[in-house]
This record gives C-alpha cells, sequence and structure tokens, in this order.
C-alpha cells in the first residue's frame, strides 16, 4: 500500500527531478568536492587485553563547518574472524549513538579509556596489524588507515588522501561524518541500497545514493526508499581472476554516498564509524561472511514459496472467496490469498470490518482453504489510531508502548486518522504488541503478517494536533491528505541538522513525512539516531510474538528493512508501476537483496498502478514466477489484475508457474542454504562465473542457484529475446532436448513468443524437481526426478546438486531433529560409464513420507548402451524389469556459433523407477556410442 497519492508520485518525474536537483546542484556539487577537515593525528596505539589495538587520535585543525570537531576520538581494531576485521571509531570521552547490541547482537569495544594524551607509546612510522588474512594498515598524521587482503596483496580500503583527490581527510562531528575510501576504476560495486537503479546492479558513478528509510514511492530512481543497507561488495578482476569483498559502516543516521568511480565518500549525520571488512575471495564467499555477521536469513516455510495474490480493494469477504475460486477454474496454482486493509474496522490494526469481513464467515472461509493446504495473511501497520473505544490503543497507553514528544505520545496521520506509533526499542511494548497478536491471532487465525507503513511513514510533517470540530479522516477524499492540524518543527538542531542529506532524492527534511526527528524513544533515544531502524526492530518484535504462537515457523513480510532484518522477514520492493521500465529494475532490487541477506524478495507482479497492459502482465509473471517471492499485488484504484483476468495472461501463468512449482524442492532447497550460509536465492550472473567479465554488469538475467538462468523478455512487443550465455553447454528447461553450447561467451537471440520464458541449467548439475500441482501441498507429495547435466558430449565429466527436506512447521531448519532429510547426489561419466549416486544424512523422515523417485533424466550423453546396475542401501536390486530407457537426440540452437561442436549427442531418460528417497541409491550402465 501506498501513502503518496498516484498523483504526487508521477510529479516526482525525472523532469521535475532534473529541475530540483538543478537548484540544489550548487549545494550537492559542494558537498561532493569540498574538503571540510585536516583529519586526525594519532597519538598513542596499544594491544587491547582481547587482542585487537586501541588508540587515541587527536583533532589536527577545528573548524565549525557543520559543528565543531570532536576533539579526541577512540580508534578500536579487531580481526574477529579469519575473514571480517572491524575497525571502530567513536568519541574517546563520552558515549555516543550506535546500533543497538541487542537488536544487531555483537562483541561490544573496548570502554572509554581516560587516557587522552597520556601515550605509552608514539607510533611513527606506518605499521600493522596482521590477521589471517586481512591486514590492518595505519599511518600517523594525518591518520588514515588501510586493509589488504593477505593472499594478494589488494588494498580493499584505503582512507588516505593528497591533495589531488577530490576529498579530503576523516571528519568527525557530532552530527557529521566524513571518511573516503581510494578504489581502482575498474572495480565493480553492487550494493548500497534500497533504491531503484535505472543503470541496473552495478553502482554507477555520480548517481546519489542516500540512505535513510523513506516512503517513497519505488518508481522513483535513485532515491532512497524504504530500506538501508549500507554495505557494499566490491568485485576486481585482476589478470583473469576475480575476487570479491565487502565492507559495511554499521550506522543507522541518515547518510549520502558518494562514488565517483575511483574514489567513495560517507557523509553521515550521526553515530559512529563501525566499519567492517569481508575478505571474500569470491561473491558467495562474502555473502556467507556477512550474513554470519549480521544473522543468517529466516527459515522460509515451503508454503511460501508458492504463489500468492493479494490487492488493496478487496472490499468484502465474498470477492475473496471469488478470487480463489477463479485460480482453481483457471488451473492456475495459488498457496496464499492476502488482505490488504479491506478487512479492518476502520483501517484499524488487529481488527475485523464487521460487515465485510464478519469473524463467521471469515473462519469458515479459512477452515476451508486451510484444510485444503491454502494460507491466508494480512497487513498490519505501526500506526495505532487514537480511539477512546479501541481497545489495542487502549492497551498501549496503559502499557507506555508509544514513541514520545515532549512527554506525550507522539501524533501522527495514517490510515485510520490519528496514530501513536510503538517504540520497538522499549521491551514493554515489544511484550504489549506480542499480546495483541496472540489476541488478533485467536480471532482470526492467520498464517503470516504483512508489516508496511514502517519507515514510518506519516501522512503529516511536524508536530501535529487533533483539530476540533473536524472529522480526521473525514472519509471522502484520499486517505493520505494530511488532515491534521501541524505545524513544523526547526527549533532542534535535529529536526534541522547542520548538513543536510539528499533525502527523498530533494533534500527534504529529513522529519519529512515520518516521526519528527526529536521526537524520542525509550531510555531517551531521538528518533534521528534510530529512525532507519523502525521497521528493523518492529520485524524483530513480530517474530518474537508470532514464534511464541503456535511455536510455528514465521513468515512475516516488511517494506522497511535494515541490516539484518533477513534474519526475521520477507521483503517485497514496494509501491512499482506497471511498466516496462519497472518489470526490468525489478531484477536489479532483487538481486540487491540477495546480497543485503534478504533472499526471500520479489516486486508485485503486474505492478501495484496503474495497471498493467496484457502483453506486459504476460511478462511479468513470467518473470515473476521466478522471484524467490512471488506475489501479484495491485493498488485500490487501480482495475482488477488478478492472473486469470486475461485468457493470455493465466496461459502465461499455467506454463511459468507449472514449472515454479515443479522446482519447488529446488527453491526449497535454495531456501535452506540460504539460512545455512547466506546464499542468494537469485543471483547475478557472477556469482557462479566470477572470471566472465561480460556478466559483471548484466542486469537482464540471473541465476537461481548456481545453475538455473532466467532470461525473460522485457521489452514490449518482443518476441525473442538476446542471454548472454557464459562458456559452457546449456540445456533449456521447458525442453531439455534444446541445448546451448556456448564455447566463449556471448550473447545469442532465443525464440521467445507471448507465452515463453527461457530457462537454462547449466553442465555439471543435478536438480530435483516434482511433477507439480496446483497448490504446495499437494505438489509436494509427488514423485521426484532428477535431472543430471553433463557438457554437450562429455566423455569424462561429473555434476553435483543436493536436496533438503524437512516438516515446515517448525521453527528451526536444521538436520538433527529427526524431522528432516538431506541428500547429495552424484554422477560421473568416465570409461564410458555413466555413474548416478546418492549419499543420505537422516532418511527417516523422507522415508516415512514414502517419497520416491521414479525416474532420471540425464543430458548430454554421447548415448546409452547396456549393462544396467541398481543398488539400493548397498544392496544390488536383481529386478529390473520395470525400469525403461529411452534415448532423445539433443537439438542445437540454430544460432550456434561457429565452430561449435553438432554431433549426435542424447538426453537419456531413466523411467519406471521407485527409489526410496531416503535411501542412498546408485545406478550404471555403459554409454554405448550409437550413431
Amino acid at each position: 500500500m501506498f501513502s503518496f497519492s498516484p498523483l504526487v508520485s508521477y510529479l516526482l518525474s525525472p523532469l521535475l527531478l532534473l529541475l530540483l536537483l538543478s537548484i540544489f546542484g550548487v549545494e550537492l556539487a559542494a558537498a561532493t568536492t569540498t574538503k571540510i577537515g585536516n583529519g586526525y593525528r594519532l597519538i598513542s596505539i596499544e594491544e587491547s587485553p582481547d587482542g585487537g589495538l586501541v588508540g587515541h587520535l587527536q583533532v589536527k585543525q577545528k573548524n565549525h563547518i557543520y559543528g565543531p570537531d570532536i576533539p579526541h576520538l577512540q580508534l578500536y581494531v579487531k580481526h574477529e574472524t579469519e575473514n571480517r576485521l572491524r575497525v571502530h571509531i567513536t568519541d574517546a570521552e563520552k558515549q555516543r549513538w550506535e546500533v543497538p547490541y541487542n537488536l544487531l547482537p555483537r562483541e561490544q569495544p573496548p570502554s572509554l579509556k581516560q587516557t587522552i594524551g597520556r601515550s605509552r607509546k608514539n607510533p611513527i612510522t606506518a605499521s600493522e596489524y596482521a590477521g589471517s588474512e586481512l591486514i590492518f594498515s595505519y599511518t600517523t598524521d594525518p591518520f588514515g588507515f588501510a586493509v589488504k587482503r593477505r593472499s594478494d596483496s589488494q588494498t580493499l580500503f584505503n582512507s588516505s588522501s593528497d591533495q589531488s583527490d577530490p576529498y579530503g581527510e576523516m571528519v568527525f562531528k557530532d552530527q557529521y561524518l566524513e571518511i573516503s575510501t581510494t578504489l581502482p576504476s575498474d572495480a565493480s560495486l553492487y550494493g548500497l541500497g534500497e533504491n531503484t537503479q535505472p543503470h541496473g546492479i552495478k553502482l554507477y558513478p555520480n548517481d546519489p545514493y542516500t540512505l535513510y528509510t523513506t516512503d517513497v514511492s519505488a518508481i522513483n530512481l535513485n532515491t532512497d526508499l524504504y530500506g538501508s543497507h549500507p554495505v557494499y561488495m566490491d568485485l576486481r578482476n585482476v589478470g583473469g581472476e576475480a575476487y570479491a569483498h565487502a565492507v559495511l559502516l554499521l550506522n543507522s543516521n541518515g547518510m549520502d554516498v558518494f562514488y565517483r568511480g575511483s574514489s567513495l565518500t560517507y557523509k553521515v549525520i550521526g553515530g559512529v564509524f563501525d566499519f567492517y571488512f569481508f575478505s571474500g575471495p569470491t561473491p558467495l564467499a562474502v555473502v556467507d561472511q556477512y550474513t554470519a555477521f549480521i544473522g543468517r536469513p529466516a527459515p522460509m516455510p515451503y508454503w511460501a514459496l508458492g504463489f500468492h495474490q493479494c490487492r488493496w480493494g478487496y472490499h468484502n469477504l465474498s470477492v475473496v472467496e471469488d478470487v480463489v475460486e477463479n485460480y482453481r477454474k483457471a488451473k492456475i496454482p495459488l498457496d496464499v490469498i492476502w488482505n490488504d486493509d479491506d478487512h479492518m474496522d476502520g483501517h484499524k490494526d488487529f481488527t475485523l470490518n464487521p460487515k465485510n469481513y464478519p469473524r463467521p464467515k471469515l473462519l469458515a472461509f479459512l477452515e476451508k482453504i486451510h484444510s485444503q493446504g491454502m494460507k491466508y495473511i494480512v497487513i498490519i501497520d505501526p500506526g495505532i489510531g487514537v480511539n477512546s473505544t479501541y481497545g489495542v490503543y487502549q492497551r498501549g497507553l496503559a502499557n507506555d508502548a508509544f514513541i514520545k514528544y515532549e512527554g506525550k505520545p507522539y501524533l501522527a496521520q495514517v490510515w485510520p486518522g490519528a496514530v501513536n506509533f510503538p517504540d520497538f526499542l522499549n521491551p514493554k511494548t515489544v511484550e504489549w504488541w506480542g499480546d495483541e497478536i496472540r489476541r488478533f491471532h485467536e480471532l482470526v487465525p492467520v498464517d503470516g503478517l504483512w508489516i508496511d507503513m514502517n519507515e514510518a511513514s506519516n501522512f503529516c510533517s511536524g508536530l501535529c494536533t487533533i483539530p476540533e470540530g473536524k472529522i480526521c479522516p473525514n472519509g471522502t477524499g484520499p486517505g493520505w491528505i494530511c488532515c491534521l492540524d501541524c505545524k513544523n518543527i526547526t527549533k532542534t538542531r535535529w529536526d534541522d541538522p547542520p548538513y543536510k542529506i539528499n533525502a527523498s532524492g530533494l533534500e527534504v527534511p529529513v522529519g519529512y513525512k515520518t516521526i519528527a526527528t526529536s521526537a524520542y524513544h525509550y531510555n531517551g533515544v531521538l528518533e534521528y539516531d534510530a529512525h532507519s531502524l523502525y521497521g528493523f526492530s518492529q520485524s524483530i518484535a513480530t517474530h518474537k510474538a508470532l514464534l511464541g504462537l503456535e511455536g510455528k515457523r514465521p513468515f512475516i513480510l516488511s517494506r522497511s528493512t535494515f541490516v539484518g532484518s533477513g534474519h526475521y522477514a520477507a521483503h517485497w520492493t514496494g509501491d512499482n508501476q506497471g511498466t516496462w521500465e519497472n518489470l526490468k529494475y525489478s531484477i536489479s532490487t532483487m538481486l540487491n537483496f540477495g546480497l543485503f541477506g534478504v533472499p526471500m524478495v520479489g516486486s508485485d507482479i503486474c505492478g501495484f498502478y496503474p495497471q498493467p497492459t496484457e502483453e506486459l502482465c504476460n511478462r511479468w509473471i513470467e518473470l515473476g514466477a521466478f522471484y524467490p517471492f512471488s506475489r501479484d499485488h495491485a493498488n485500490y484504484y487501480s482495475p482488477r489484475q488478478e492472473l486469470y483476468q486475461w485468457e493470455t495472461v493465466a496461459k502465461s501463468a499455467r506454463n511459468a508457474l507449472g514449472m515454479r512449482y515443479k522446482l519447488l524442492p529446488y527453491l526449497y532447497t535454495l531456501n535452506y542454504e540460504a539460512h545455512i550460509n547466506g546464499a542468494p536465492i537469485a543471483r547475478p550472473l557472477f556469482f557462479s562465473f566470477p572470471n566472465f567479465t561480460k556478466g559483471y554488469g548484466l542486469s537482464t538475467q540471473f541465476l537461481l542457484g548456481s545453475s538455473l538462468m532466467v532470461s525473460p523478455v522485457l521489452e514490449q512487443g518482443k518476441s525473442e529475446v538476446k542471454a548472454l550465455f557464459p562458456p559452457g553447454t546449456w540445456y533449456s528447461l521447458f525442453d531439455m532436448t534444446q541445448a546451448i553450447v556456448s564455447k566463449e561467451g556471448h550473447y545469442l537471440s532465443l525464440d521467445a513468443p507471448l507465452h515463453v520464458i527461457n530457462v537454462h541449467l547449466y553442465q555439471n548439475t543435478i536438480i530435483p524437481m516434482q511433477q507439480g500441482g496446483m497448490i504446495s501441498k499437494e505438489a509436494r507429495m509427488t514423485p521426484f526426478s532428477l535431472i543430471v547435466t553433463f557438457p554437450m558430449g562429455a566423455t569424462k565429466g561429473e555434476a553435483k546438486g543436493k536436496l533438503f527436506l524437512d516438516d515446515d512447521e517448525l521453527p528451526e531448519m536444521k538436520l538433527g531433529n529427526g524431522y528432516s532429510t538431506y541428500i547429495e547426489f552424484y554422477a560421473t561419466v568416465s570409461q564410458g560409464m555413466v555413474k548416478v549416486w546418492s549419499e543420505v544424512q537422516e532418511g527417516k523422515f523422507a522415508l516415512e513420507k514414502g517419497w520416491i523417485i521414479e525416474k532420471v533424466t540425464v543430458l548430454g550423453l554421447k548415448g546409452i548402451g547396456g549393462a544396467f546396475a541398481m543398488e539400493v542401501d548397498g544392496n544390488q536390486v536383481v529386478d529390473t524389469s520395470n525400469v525403461e530407457f529411452s534415448a532423445t537426440e539433443h537439438k542445437y540452437t540454430e544460432k550456434l556459433e561457429e565452430g561449435g561442436d553438432k554431433r549426435k549427442n542424447v538426453m537419456v531418460d531413466i523411467k519406471g523407477l521407485e527409489l526410496p528417497l531416503g535411501k542412498k541409491f546408485a545406478m550404471s550402465w555403459k554409454m554405448g556410442i550409437k550413431g
């Protein structure tokens, strides 16, 4: 749901933005080039008791640009793991705001020492502090530091500057912190979100990157959006070898990041410098190291990987019932039906509209869909309606649960009218919130919660009161028009900081359309500091509440996110448009969130508003069927766009979602891998092909896991797609006889009629599939098949795959609890023999479910022969009379590049198997080259 009207969003058009940016251009240009300070001098350094370094810095020459310099700083450096280095710089004399250690658990730096000026050591020359893989080095006057990777001597970060650099030395003031690093000009950078990046996944020099959680429609480009993720991945290719690392500045204050190509500068309006460096050197290793620190992605229930349908504007329960029935009639898979705020009584959280969603009828509906395995999710906004007859509000007041301004709950306006915002930094608020979720779940047994508007969004700005003699909102005009009596607050330095970040892409005040930044949370924490943590803290509180309900695995979808949000919640990319450009942008945003440790992500399929064209909706469901989180969602003011509304779209949906449901075991295994080691579900191509530099900026294709490549049509009127194929053999998933052999790796044009999306599987892979179905519960119980891919015509090769299965209701997703099975699949071709086998960990769960493998398909072989042998659990299977072999010749893409090998190779199907999934098996046969 949005808060800015469509009109306002359209007004923020590129033309208007250019005009406004030209007005602000002088200040923005100055901000990127002015050298603010002369830096600090390192006056002492010593080893800390925990094996790190503690140093003291003294300002060299004070000035008052953006406020006075903090004279003395404490430096703390620690190799926390083999591949993670922390560099923490704060005021040496008094405590400053940091991301709370209870929200994001991590090591505490040493307490501040009162030893300023009493130096025990006086380092005069540059020195080093080496870990097993990262090396920290520093210069003393002016103080600067560098981080190197030991294994290849590459400098990953260097904060020192000279006269020719467009940036100056480190600056540390109360409300203005600045630090920079040099970069090789050929480094490819990714991350620094959340924003809609028109140039694709690679950061683009001189584009604005502002981090401050804001309810601005995602249709606005290069603008700070709903989440704040001050982390970037740096990918370099040195001598043909790829090396990746990541840099996190753990800071929740608003910031501008200026990326110039050869350097990067942070300008932050508070907090501390708390840098974490992750050594990589592969993209997957980087995300593994990053999520090990910020929290592994939350495990998702199996049904969450099914298809979801939502709309703001399902006016009553009968409409929802019709939607579910129409999906069934159209034979389009559907797992989850959602309500935006239509189910609520007067837009109030944790309520039901007695007329449009009467509880007895809703419970009967839920009993019906639950018996089929379907799920139901509703929205919850953080703003609690100020209403003397509203129990949720009264209990919130009694628990002192709300954010304050001058001793009273801060008044704002969202959908119910006047609201107060819960303070999720307050332990009592977390308890009260959990109790309200418990009460609501007793009223309506929902299967998950959707937390929206949690940037936090406010339809008003400043200090507001409820107007006398006026109904607010009046129920006739748009709900997002402010109808409280409000006045701007500019009297504090928190509401009007000396440095203006480029908030909303327009340098609006930091309190614009959100909570006033001089409001305060529990223990006097300023909204100015904690603003970007609001959605994160709500996710934690909501997760705790859902976990405490029935002990089931929670599902939470949050709009606002911060570093660590993926440990608790999934994310959708907010209010997009039903346009071809937005279809394209959705890929970059999805891939970014994989880097941020939020792998369960997707965009509103077919666009939130306005209505998409029929052709666009066809192409969007073909792409959206392969988002990790796949949901159609539309706006109240748009015509209906469920997938069955157009017969052509229904056909595309049956095709693409039909394949998704066959791939559910593969997707669920990727969900497990994400939970265990952070690996994104959807990935840029450079994750699997890091040395293939053509893929570094590729933003129109992506991988699911390591080997499944999706190449959608993203342009109007096209019936073919130009796709980049890294070197190797690729097989079409929809027709596995079709093969593409790419020698060097380059673009090919593929046929893509209206109902076709190109999905290709890479060589050396084994993926598990099932037969699909209309709902994940049923699809999950169908027989399995394995797809094994070798390089085309290989006489020697190996392939690998894996499969994780568990009771997806359990909170933990792990082995060792008696309710899970993990299987590794292997295949080799060598000396004319083909072997396929499995290794099973904890097979009991899979055996109890009765799952079997009925078919194995092997691609890229030179032929089939005889001498078939099979064993299960080490015992020879004597009777293989039901096993059928068949071979189909592979067809090559017409536009195969010159010199391509067009010898006859075959796809081999082995059917009639009844291999128990929970037992290890092995099969082998002679290839027997034919033809």
